[in-house]
């Protein structure tokens, strides 16, 4: 997925700003469930800073690494 649709950018908008776990999977590995806190720009890369909700550990994810996406509710 190297780009987002306008309507998975709000929703990832909105669980950065709500606390909502989101869903993803990356490049046919396992999917992490992860509190996304911001989207950022990296070495011209999109990116999702994000936090395991159990373990506290922080994760960075780029965007065109990512196959799938979706808000957990």
């Amino acid at each position: 997925m190297a780009q987002l649709t306008h309507e998975q950018y709000d929703a990832l908008e909105r669980a950065v700003v709500k606390g909502t776990r989101v869903a993803i999977r990356r490049r046919g590995r396992r999917e992490y469930v992860v509190i996304p806190l911001a989207l950022r720009l990296r070495d011209g890369r999109e990116t999702i800073e994000t936090r395991h909700p159990v373990t506290g550990h922080d994760l960075s994810l780029y965007l065109d690494e990512i196959d799938s996406i979706e808000v957990v509710k």
